[in-house]
């Protein structure tokens, strides 16, 4: 009988091929589709307050309503990555949300806008930390954080393609319009995807029915293996069952709980800035084109934000990088609370600010899902990131009424309820333990990463 193969160090031990490259772009690619749909709401927000007369504090609840749909949709999809497949989950994600996207524009109403955006949040929730996990496991250990953060950095930069299009098709087409693209593309790419994206490699290293569909994966990355190969994963056999219970188990409890803390308070942050940003401008005189300019630039500086964070990560380890990004964007929320925002106000300090703030917050948050894949082993690692962005969305379940409640007061408020949950985050990034080691840390370990490989 021939002697299992260790998958572990098979794609550890070896490069990042082209065809891994291709992978990491296929599962980003599902995550632009994530983010366009994510900022569709905060863009039409103005047009249906004038078109269906309700003032802005109405739409608090329809916000909640979708951010608690992804924070159901991320933890049932993230048992479900682990138990059926990343692909499978991530597929029915797409469909999901792209269908309820697709009906939206039947909606006339709050209430039936809100019940759409639940279903659709379902989706939304449940394609990150498939994504995630799929992105993490196809790459060696040592370029993790960076495909980890490619593939994530595309909530940003979904939403900027969102404003950009907005800005340009909301005028003439309206609003039902950028939701009927918004959920039809999505689907056409379900339908395709599966043709396309395999399964993980160290998810279908645990199921030996399925190792003749690993040796051909692992042939197309370069790593030709004879048909009769067995395989192990001995690197993660320290998680043995797939339950949320498995992710407070002693190795993993104390960095659980602060990394939960830490989506929280971020999410808290973004979801404030994706929702209510456009508001915010257009309440301070500036024109819908001008208001969407400012969330294309906190969106665009989120997606240069992240990937400088990406590299920060592999090359100094996840902790410094975090913390700093952490107090930048600290600091750049309470510029923002101290300036002056109105329509007779130079714009381009305000866009400036904007940018860097929005590079900052974003740039922890997607960073935060490479932590939390380092964190977790191949057989939670699904379930671990998806129950922590799914606590992460109660943040953004709040930030529909603490959004509108914090522009009652004016944007001064607004700005440093964002510091506020930033400084929180910044505490809860700093009590985790397992942080991504930097490249000199790395050095000499690859293939041997212990419970977080």
């Amino acid at each position: 009988m021939r002697a299992s193969v260790d998958i572990g160090h098979v794609i550890d031990a070896g490069g990042w091929s082209g065809y891994q490259k291709w992978i990491v772009c296929l599962t980003a690619l599902t995550i632009v589709f994530d983010g366009i749909d994510n900022q569709l709401l905060g863009v039409s927000i103005p047009t249906l307050m004038r078109e269906w007369g309700v003032p802005r504090t109405a739409f608090a609840p329809v916000v909640s309503f979708g951010y608690a749909g992804m924070m159901l949709g991320g933890a049932v999809a993230g048992l479900a990555g682990d138990r059926w497949g990343r692909r499978v989950a991530l597929v029915a994600s797409m469909v999901v949300f792209g269908l309820m996207t697709l009906v939206t524009p039947l909606a006339h109403g709050t209430a039936a806008l809100g019940l759409l955006r639940f279903l659709a949040g379902l989706g939304l929730g449940g394609a990150m930390p498939n994504a995630a996990a799929l992105a993490a496991e196809f790459v060696p250990v040592r370029q993790r954080p960076i495909a980890v953060t490619v593939t994530i950095v595309c909530v940003p930069l979904g939403a900027t393609l969102a404003g950009l299009v907005g800005v340009r098709l909301l005028p003439s087409l309206g609003w039902r319009t950028l939701f009927v693209l918004g959920g039809a593309i999505p689907l056409v790419a379900a339908a395709v995807l599966p043709l396309l994206l395999p399964e993980s490699p160290r998810f279908l290293a645990r199921r030996p029915q399925r190792w003749p569909e690993l040796i051909r994966t692992l042939g197309r990355m370069g790593r030709t293996l004879p048909a009769d190969t067995r395989f192990e994963d001995a690197s993660e056999r320290s998680a043995a069952r797939v339950s949320v219970a498995a992710l407070f188990a002693p190795a993993f409890r104390a960095d659980t709980i602060p990394l939960w803390g830490a989506f929280f308070c971020c999410l808290l942050a973004v979801y404030l800035a994706f929702s209510w940003l456009t508001s915010l401008l257009t309440g301070a005189g500036f024109d819908p084109g001008t208001a969407n300019t400012g969330i294309t630039a906190f969106n665009l500086g989120g997606v240069a934000g992240a990937l400088a964070g990406g590299w920060a990560i592999t090359r100094w380890g996840s902790r410094p990088a975090m913390l700093v990004m952490a107090a930048v964007a600290i600091g750049g929320a309470l510029w923002l609370s101290a300036a002056s925002i109105a329509v007779t106000s130079p714009l381009g300090p305000i866009i400036a600010l904007l940018a860097i703030t929005g590079a900052m917050i974003n740039g922890v948050q997607t960073t935060m899902f490479a932590l939390a894949a380092h964190v977790y082993p191949t057989a939670v690692r699904a379930t671990g990131v998806g129950t922590a962005v799914s606590f992460g969305r109660t943040g953004a379940i709040l930030s529909g009424y603490v959004g509108a409640g914090a522009l009652e007061h004016g944007y001064t408020t607004f700005f440093r309820v964002i510091a506020l949950a930033m400084g929180l985050a910044f505490v809860s990034l700093a009590a985790v333990r397992k942080h991504v080691p930097g490249t000199p840390g790395m050095r000499g370990t690859t293939g041997t990463t212990g419970t977080g490989s």
